[in-house]
């Protein structure tokens, strides 16, 4: 893989990057994307069957199972080369700021702090009435009650329909716009307002880079686009940036 000189300097020089990771990084952990876990026993299922909250409400237990079963596979998954390049280089970027769309914890697994865990975290539970978060485990069987007001509990992920967290939202969109490097990793490029999030740093001024296997809708914008795996691509970046790296 040839990595530009330019790239290597603004990785070096650049004080604030911001990064966005999607399914793909994720995927080379062996965690599905979302919509390639739709097989098997759950092949005949859309996604707003089993993602919404018009879908919780008319069919909890439904739901909870598909849940139960993604924190199954997740919890057999392991970080993969990609998550450790990123926990290491919060500590050589001051202004590092790390988002992602992925619900399963890997970055913090890896050694990253403050994740910006824009759609949320499998993991946690929270009451499907009031939103409060619970220190009830996401446990199998049927969907627990709320310890204070009796209400289902569901996961803690945004699905089809909802909002971004306003604390997630407004961390990403003030790290983008002042971010001198926007780097999205791994994601597909059409779910919005993610999507929208590297346009937003080049309309201040940041120049963006592109590391996934395919094309995207973002690519064609990108000032430099790297394709291949993350877990082999991101070593060898760090390898160039910053060769004191063992």
């Amino acid at each position: 893989m040839t990595i530009s000189g330019d790239l290597l300097d603004l990785i070096r020089n650049s004080q604030r990057i911001t990064v966005l990771t999607g399914s793909g990084i994720s995927a080379e952990s062996g965690i599905p994307t979302f919509r390639d876990a739709l097989t098997g026993l759950w092949a005949n299922y859309s996604p707003e069957e089993l993602a919404t909250p018009e879908a919780y409400y008319k069919n909890p237990s439904l739901v909870w199972k598909w849940y139960a079963w993604r924190r199954q596979l997740i919890s057999q998954a392991q970080p993969n080369p990609a998550h450790q390049v990123l926990a290491r280089m919060q500590s050589r970027v001051a202004g590092f700021t790390l988002l992602t769309q992925n619900v399963d914890g890997l970055h913090q697994r890896a050694g990253s702090t403050s994740v910006v865990e824009y759609h949320g975290n499998i993991m946690r539970t929270r009451c499907s009435r009031h939103g409060c978060m619970t220190d009830v485990p996401p446990i199998e069987g049927e969907p627990p009650a709320c310890p204070e007001c009796s209400a289902m509990l569901r996961p803690d992920v945004v699905w089809f329909g909802e909002s971004i967290p306003n604390h997630a939202q407004f961390t990403a969109v003030t790290a983008s716009e002042d971010c001198q490097l926007f780097i999205a990793i791994g994601t597909s490029g059409i779910v919005y307002p993610a999507a929208s999030l590297a346009q937003l740093a080049q309309s201040k001024g940041a120049r963006f880079l592109e590391i996934n296997l395919d094309r995207t809708p973002l690519s064609s914008m990108a000032d430099f686009r790297l394709q291949g795996p993350a877990g082999e691509i991101l070593p060898e970046l760090e390898q160039a940036a910053w060769p004191d790296v063992r």
